[in-house]
């Protein structure tokens, strides 16, 4: 079910990456060294971002809809999300 959903390359990433990349600004991608494989890695600045779907996420806004079908399933995944995305904001 899941394998069709895109973790990496998603629409929002690439746009951002495209803008950063156009004004010069290079980057790693998915670093799996780092906490939360962040999705792009600035190195030289030592500096991350994170590029987080309102849907994954749970983000509190008016694209984010809670899915009808399986309930029980997304509440848990998109809560485990939440509590993941506050771990790695921490480290």
């Amino acid at each position: 079910m899941m394998t069709g959903i895109r973790s990496k390359d998603t629409k929002p990433e690439m746009i951002i990456r495209k803008a950063l990349h156009s004004r010069g600004l290079r980057y790693r991608l998915h670093d799996a060294s780092l906490p939360g494989k962040p999705d792009l890695v600035f190195r030289k600045q030592m500096a991350v971002i994170q590029i987080q779907g309102c849907f994954w996420h749970g983000h509190q806004c008016h694209l984010f809809h809670w899915p009808v079908t399986r309930a029980d399933f997304w509440f848990k995944k998109i809560s485990d999300n939440r509590e993941r995305d506050t771990r790695n904001a921490g480290e």
